[in-house]
């Protein structure tokens, strides 16, 4: 008998094809789905829902000819990822929920149960691959991008450590997504064509804003529009010019802007600054103006949403980043920096953003994060992941 690999079967395309895959290699493969949610009433019910990706992930399972097991994680999902949103947003931050689910649930809970239930490894569907080498008598494990740049999901696992990694399989991170569904065609599984799904993590596409409703009361206050010519920016962070500049700067070059009522006009009225996060465009109801307006920042404490015209608003963009000494993860421990020493990394603050060259500068209060260009929507309580080529070697919360 070979090697025992539970296979997270969330119903979809990927995580089928890896089932698939690794049965095919020899494998003794269950499959065993993950249910994480309970309440109904915030979930889009034409954009898969829980029930029918069970029934799905089943009858893949049927069709494989392998064991298929639920188990109810709701409770754990609940403490660790809906509790954690909730109390994000409400400070005015804005968690990656898919993240926090690999790190909490996918690769913490769901492997412990696997290996109770005697597995050598478990197994997802992400387009992603592992790599490994051999440092001074110890195996490191790799975390690499997938072979698919156009899908590549490395970013959702930057939280990762070494023995997650060491358990954990990625049958597909070598293939294209037209190679995966073509697979699933020629095996006749009923998720061949299943649309891939865009909600949070093994919950299914979910209305935010009700959601978030559900414990974050409306609160009515005022839209703010900060005009691109306020003196706020006059500081232009750009404007350094060698390695000297930007040591003497970091603090500056990663601070956001610290903006006041009075520093622009009040444009509308929303029901909550904390259903809202930078960047945003969608859902201010106001309109009337020459291009559209843009979320530059949110105070929750005062109920405040701050705006600016058009996608190229200096508000929207800043040259670096900080993280707490507490947030940092380093996936490769071996080559975590030292106190005073850097880095040349290329970065991304959110997934399928394209990585761009930085820096990374470890200093006593944490790490700073300083980009080639400035970066549009850097937004506190999301992940920034840093790589070399195409291997992820940490990640942060951005503060």
């Amino acid at each position: 008998m070979g090697k025992r690999v539970i296979v997270g079967l969330s119903g979809g395309v990927d995580s089928s094809v890896a089932a698939y895959l690794l049965k095919k290699e020899g494998y003794e493969v269950i499959g065993l789905f993950m249910k994480n949610w309970h309440d109904e009433s915030v979930t889009i019910s034409d954009e898969c829902p829980w029930l029918d990706d069970s029934n799905d992930a089943l009858l893949v399972a049927q069709k494989l000819g392998i064991p298929f097991q639920t188990v109810d994680l709701s409770e754990p999902y609940k403490e660790r990822i809906v509790d954690y949103m909730f109390r994000e947003y409400q400070n005015g931050r804005t968690p990656n929920p898919d993240v926090l689910c690999n790190r909490e649930i996918k690769f913490d809970i769901f492997l412990e149960t696997a290996l109770n239930l005697g597995a050598d490894y478990i197994a997802t569907g992400h387009y992603c691959r592992k790599g490994q080498i051999e440092k001074d008598g110890h195996t490191v494990f790799r975390l690499l991008a997938g072979k698919d740049k156009n899908k590549d999901q490395s970013y959702f696992l930057c939280q990762l450590n070494q023995y997650q990694l060491s358990k954990a399989l990625f049958p597909i991170g070598g293939l294209l997504k037209p190679e995966v569904r073509k697979i699933a065609k020629d095996q006749d599984l009923v998720t061949a064509n299943k649309k891939d799904s865009q909600g949070l993590c093994f919950v299914g596409k979910v209305r935010l804003p009700e959601f978030l409703m559900q414990r974050l009361k409306p609160w009515k206050g005022a839209i703010i529009e900060i005009p691109n010519d306020s003196p706020i920016y006059e500081s232009n962070q750009t404007q350094t010019t060698n390695e000297q500049d930007v040591l003497d700067s970091l603090d500056s070059l990663t601070e956001a802007y610290q903006y006041h009522p009075d520093y622009g006009k009040v444009v509308g009225e929303h029901k909550g600054a904390h259903y809202f996060t930078i960047g945003q465009r969608k859902g201010l109801g106001v309109g009337g103006t020459p291009e559209p307006l843009f979320i530059i920042d949110t105070d929750t404490k005062n109920n405040i949403l701050y705006t600016g015209q058009g996608d190229q608003h200096k508000g929207l963009y800043r040259k670096g980043l900080f993280v707490k000494n507490d947030d940092i993860h380093w996936v490769r421990e071996d080559l975590k920096l030292g106190l005073n020493t850097n880095m040349a990394v290329e970065a991304r603050i959110r997934y399928r953003q394209d990585l761009e060259k930085a820096q990374i500068y470890q200093r006593k209060d944490g790490l700073y994060i300083i980009f080639d260009k400035p970066q549009r929507g850097i937004t506190p309580g999301q992940f920034v992941a840093w790589y070399f080529e195409d291997e992820l070697l940490g990640s942060g919360i951005i503060n």
